[in-house]
Order: C-alpha cells, then sequence, then structure tokens
C-alpha cells in the first residue's frame, strides 16, 4: 500500500484542479468595414501565451481576450497605429508578429543567425582539433612484419 500511496494523491490532486477557463467568445464588430481592420491586427500580433500563433490563430484565453480588446479599441474610434501601440505599451515589442529593428530588439533578430554562428564556429574547431590530434606515427617493427605478410599473401593470389 505505502508503494501507491504517492500515485494515489497525485492522481487526488489532478483531479481536484480546477479547469482553466474557457476563451471569451469572440463578438465580432457589427460593421463590416470594423471587423476586417480587427481580422487584419489580429494576424499582425503574437499570442504571447502560444508564442508561435498570432491571436487570430490561438485558442489561448489571453488571445481571445487581445482579440476583443482589439475589437474595442476599434469600436471607441482608434486607428490601427493606435491599437498596435496601445498593445504594445502592455505587453511589449516582442506581441507585435513583425517587431521593429532598433537597439531594443537586435537580439531578437539577429539571435538565430548568432547562433549558427557559433554553432558552426565551434564544429570547424571540433573538426581542425580532432585532425590536429591524429598524427602519423611510424610503425613498429612487428606491425611492418605483419604488413609485409599481409602484402605477400595478397601478391600470391
Amino acid at each position: 500500500m505505502r508503494r501507491f500511496a504517492p500515485a494515489l494523491v497525485a492522481v487526488t490532486l489532478m483531479a481536484s484542479a480546477p479547469v482553466p477557463p474557457a476563451p471569451a467568445a469572440d463578438r465580432p464588430l457589427p460593421e463590416v468595414s470594423q471587423e476586417a481592420r480587427a481580422q487584419a491586427l489580429h494576424h499582425q500580433l503574437r499570442c504571447v501565451v502560444c508564442q508561435n500563433q498570432s491571436i487570430a490563430e490561438s485558442d489561448a484565453v489571453l488571445a481571445a481576450d487581445l482579440r476583443n480588446v482589439v475589437r474595442e479599441r476599434i469600436a471607441a474610434g482608434d486607428t490601427d497605429a493606435e491599437v498596435l501601440d496601445y498593445v504594445v505599451q502592455r505587453y511589449g515589442d516582442f506581441v507585435l508578429m513583425r517587431p521593429p529593428v532598433r537597439q531594443s530588439t537586435w537580439l531578437l533578430w539577429a539571435g538565430p543567425f548568432l547562433v549558427l554562428l557559433l554553432g558552426g564556429a565551434a564544429i570547424a574547431a571540433y573538426l581542425m582539433r580532432r585532425r590536429a590530434g591524429i598524427e602519423a606515427q611510424p610503425l613498429t617493427e612487428d606491425e611492418r612484419r605483419r604488413l609485409d605478410a599481409l602484402l605477400d599473401e595478397e601478391e600470391g593470389r
């Protein structure tokens, strides 16, 4: 019974955990042109939970909240730039699918290239060190006799 006690406690804790909230339902704007603007902005904003999806593609609760915030700002009369500025003020440049290149985001843009460059340099250094460590050693007398015997055997065939 002592073996199963931790498993039983873990199962009980998982079963009693609260269910995460469902995303808020999207409420499209009544005016078609405003909803089209909202949809376009949804594709420009990154889901900060998923990070690989825009808020238009994400099912996360926060993404649904951001979609509603975008719609509220558009309904309030904000321009697209004002809506984006509003969201960036709260979440930073990372929330943009295409963050601007500036001093604070240069690592975000250059990071993948730096990783590739450093990885290539590390592989090249490893291979050069490995080649330098392999030096031709002269054959011992026993190895020379065995090699001569093998060569004689090959010529005899």
